[in-house]
């Protein structure tokens, strides 16, 4: 075991590797059901698209700064407010989304606008974190929406981080800000 675990921990600190994929799958698959377990008995969307890469990022290249807890939560929760700002700038707020509509350019545009300030507004503060990108399209097209449906976005960006983080404690496989990672740039 110690040899399998030294080697998830050589291949996340350099290019990846078979043995990293594999583990990696391993604790994605499970976070995943966890958090679709939790989705099912609180009859919320508790999976959405981004959380794959968020997991990706944090179990793949855990000792960048993209998946720093901080630039995690950070992230998704810029992009939330970005898309919802897109969408009242589109006046899309009340609308359905762009899989039942169909694409004009009100969506366009809210996806425009959001996506744009995600990516300003993480690069200003120095905390990238690329699936927020998902994330934001996924509100700025009306997909999820509501006040609660926002809250459950972020609550479960949240669970999923700490679950992937708990799993790179265990594994001793070294993330920014959670181990003993070299200290993200800012």
């Amino acid at each position: 075991m110690s040899s399998w675990s030294g080697t998830i921990r050589e291949q996340a600190a350099g290019n990846g590797g078979p043995t990293l994929g594999v583990w990696a799958a391993v604790v994605a698959a499970v976070v995943i059901a966890l958090t679709g377990l939790v989705g099912i008995l609180l009859h919320q969307p508790w999976l959405f698209p981004s959380l794959g890469p968020t997991l990706m990022v944090i179990l793949e290249t855990p000792g960048e700064g993209a998946a720093h807890p901080r630039n995690v939560l950070v992230g998704h929760v810029v992009a939330v407010a970005a898309g919802w700002l897109a969408l009242l700038v589109t006046g899309l707020r009340n609308a359905p989304s762009a899989v039942q509509h169909g694409l004009d350019g009100r969506y366009v545009t809210s996806a425009v606008v959001a996506l744009a300030l995600t990516i300003v507004v993480l690069q200003v503060l120095r905390m990238p974190h690329a699936p927020a990108g998902a994330t934001t399209l996924i509100v700025a097209l009306c997909i999820l929406k509501t006040p609660g449906e926002l809250a459950v976005i972020v609550v479960s960006v949240l669970l999923v981080t700490l679950l992937a983080s708990a799993a790179n404690v265990v594994a001793r496989v070294r993330q920014a800000g959670v181990t003993d990672a070299r200290p993200v740039r800012s």
